[in-house]
């Protein structure tokens, strides 16, 4: 019980850690985006799922 606690409290940090990055780099951008940027993308993306007539994207 103790360890699976552990486990979910360090999950949580992570994805708090990650939150802040995310956070950071997007304040860091300018303001306007005027182009595509292929960093931004990769940065933000989290994954893309190919389904048969669509694509979903999870930031």
């Amino acid at each position: 019980m103790q360890e699976q606690s552990n486990m979910d409290e360090a999950a949580k940090n992570e994805r708090k850690k990650r939150i802040r990055e995310l956070a950071n780099f997007i304040n860091s951008q300018p303001r306007t985006i005027t182009e595509f940027d292929e960093a931004l993308v990769k940065k933000l993306l989290e994954s893309v799922k190919v389904c048969e007539s669509f694509l979903e994207f999870w930031f």
